[in-house]
Order: C-alpha cells, then sequence, then structure tokens
C-alpha cells in the first residue's frame, strides 16, 4: 500500500514522503496513529501544493535574509552601545548578545533573534568587534558593533 508520512517514522519514512508499506503495518499502525494517510490521487495533488506553499515560504525567507545581510554589512551600520568602563579599558559588567540584538532593533528596526548571534563570550572591552550574525542556513552576515565609555 502507498503511503504519504504526515509524520517521521523512525527508519521508515520522513514526513512528506510516498513510500511502498505492508497493508497490515498502514493500516494497523501508521493511519491508525495519524503517522500517515493513504496515498490517494486527491492526497498527492494536496502534498504537492503543500510543497510548493512551503518551498515558496523558504525562498521569502532566504530572500530577507539576504536583505538584511546587505543592510547589516554596509560601512555605515555600526551598532553603538554605551557602557560604564574602568581606567584600563576593561567594562564594567560585560555586554551578552541580548544586548546586542535590542540595540540593533532600536537603533536600526531590524529584529535578530539573540540566539543568532554568535558570540562566544560576552564583549568585556571597550572598541570595534565584528560579530557574526547566521540569519538563514548558508546566509550569514557580520555586524559591527562599537562599545564606548558613558
Amino acid at each position: 500500500m502507498r503511503v504519504i508520512f504526515t509524520q517521521d517514522v523512525r527508519g521508515k519514512g520522513q514526513r512528506g514522503e510516498i513510500k511502498e508499506v505492508a497493508d497490515g503495518y498502514a493500516q494497523n499502525y501508521l493511519i491508525k496513529n495519524g503517522k500517515a494517510k493513504a496515498a490517494t490521487p486527491a492526497a498527492m495533488s494536496s502534498l504537492k501544493a503543500q510543497q510548493k506553499a512551503e518551498q515558496r515560504m523558504k525562498d521569502e525567507e532566504f530572500a530577507q535574509a539576504q536583505m538584511i545581510k546587505n543592510f547589516l554589512e554596509k560601512d555605515e551600520t555600526v551598532v553603538e552601545l554605551v557602557s560604564k568602563a574602568g581606567t584600563d579599558s576593561r567594562l564594567f559588567g560585560s555586554i551578552p548578545s541580548k544586548q546586542i540584538a535590542q540595540a540593533l532593533s532600536q537603533q536600526y528596526q531590524i529584529d535578530v533573534d539573540k540566539r543568532k548571534i554568535v558570540l562566544p563570550e560576552p564583549l568585556k572591552t571597550l572598541g570595534y568587534f565584528n560579530i557574526p550574525v547566521k540569519l538563514y542556513p548558508g546566509v550569514e552576515a557580520t555586524i559591527r558593533v562599537h562599545v564606548r565609555e558613558k
């Protein structure tokens, strides 16, 4: 029996895949538990339409990520942060990725999730930093951050 998997089933198939499985396995386990549905012509056309919609959404997200990357990598795009510092230019405290994301949102109205900012450890000194940001799989930008004294 041909089925369309609606969920990932370990060792059998991935979501959206069409496979031939035993009739009893399909009827008694896959379809009964909602892990797959019978591959009728109507279900097949519905799956194709759903896959096209998903691909269109991915393409839009990729294009949006490219636009944000182009803006972030301009020379005039510098995220300014102000913090208290000691005489040796070390900060009192540190600047985590959350604070960088908030400053980016306030200064340029670009919302970037703090988890996408690749910061191995918080910034602890004054100066300019180049920080990578993973906007989308395969699209990575670099933000220039300037930390200055209060």
